[in-house]
């Protein structure tokens, strides 16, 4: 077995990040950095039985269960929903509790998940000389399981660290925050990006300059939309065809996604609007942007979706009303 290998800027910032000090770690930054793989190649080397200055070996024991996920010494808070995606064990009782459907899986780190964290830190060790919480994306937690951590984040009992790692640290109580040395996520250039997009997909530069665009320059962001399946001229032709009304080609991304494209498409509008430059899409596929005001009043509605758009009640009614919204605003163009 070998070690995760990163992302050049990633190995990078954890060769810097093993040379601190400190039991509380935050990783911040936007998504599409690399918080989750970072904070995970950084409590591997934190708990591995032969670290070296560039992380984790990942040939000893300690390194194979944190790849079989039954690691002992390291304690993994997650939305119980991420926990399932990435292979993260839930506790039987939760576990059974959804099996059941007597609940749902959470889309935020509950407050009993928090407490099972703070109890991990009373343990005595299984191995080595530290124990790990991992928590992410930390803005999950909601204020009770926040407030149950603080006293333990402040002040850990024995050999204890804490890794959080962030897409949106605003959202963290400023207790939490205060708590914990900061580390900003660092954007790589776009050709290291370009070069590690290429070689991680096995695809040509085109698409993947394309996932790029997608993405906002966000590398991991565009991977994702590489194994999404996206292709050059969906991408090219969503503009146009969002101006008319027409969904079609997103309909099997989820509302999220779909959400999340027409905030881009309404962002490169106003920037072209305001005689800058589209970050998104290329300034030749766009259809004509509407006055500043059309767009300023789309964008908050667009902004004001996003706070529901994980509970849709009314999917299909959702996504209608979005093409009709977004047909009725470039319209004025």
């Amino acid at each position: 077995m070998s070690a995760t290998v990163l992302p050049p800027w990633q190995q990078a910032q954890l060769q810097a990040l093993l040379q601190q000090r400190g039991h509380a770690l935050l990783l911040t930054g936007p998504s599409g950095l690399g918080q989750y793989p970072l904070a995970l190649a950084l409590a591997a080397a934190w708990l591995c039985e032969h670290a070296t200055a560039q992380g984790a070996c990942g040939q000893c024991e300690s390194c194979h269960a944190i790849t079989v996920r039954t690691h002992a010494d390291l304690c993994v808070l997650m939305p119980e929903t991420l926990s399932m995606e990435l292979g993260w064990p839930l506790d039987e009782k939760t576990q059974d509790k959804i099996d059941k459907k007597e609940i749902k899986a959470s889309r935020l780190i509950r407050v009993e998940a928090a407490r099972q964290a703070v109890a991990f830190t009373q343990f005595t060790r299984s191995r080595g000389t530290t124990k790990v919480v991992l928590i992410y994306p930390a803005e999950r937690m909601n204020m009770e399981a926040a407030n149950t951590l603080l006293k333990t984040l402040e002040e850990p009992v024995g050999a204890v660290r804490f890794i959080l790692a962030t897409e949106a640290a605003h959202q963290l109580l400023p207790t939490i925050r205060s708590r914990c040395q900061s580390h900003a996520l660092v954007w790589p250039d776009a050709a290291q990006a370009l070069a590690w997009l290429q070689s991680t997909s096995g695809t040509d530069a085109a698409s993947a300059q394309v996932w790029l665009n997608a993405a906002g320059g966000r590398p991991d962001d565009a991977l994702a939309w590489a194994q999404a399946g996206l292709a050059a001229d969906t991408w090219r032709r969503l503009p146009q065809a969002m101006a008319k009304g027409e969904f079609a080609a997103m309909a099997d991304w989820g509302p999220a996604r779909q959400l999340e494209v027409q905030q881009k498409l309404c962002h490169d509008l106003m920037a072209v609007a305001a005689g800058g430059t589209p970050r998104f899409f290329d300034a030749a596929h766009l259809p004509r942007a509407p006055g500043m005001g059309a767009l300023a009043g789309w964008s908050r509605e667009l902004a004001q979706s996003a706070r529901s758009v994980e509970h849709p009640f009314q999917g299909p009614l959702m996504l209608e009303a979005w093409a009709a919204r977004a047909r009725q605003v470039l319209a004025k163009a």
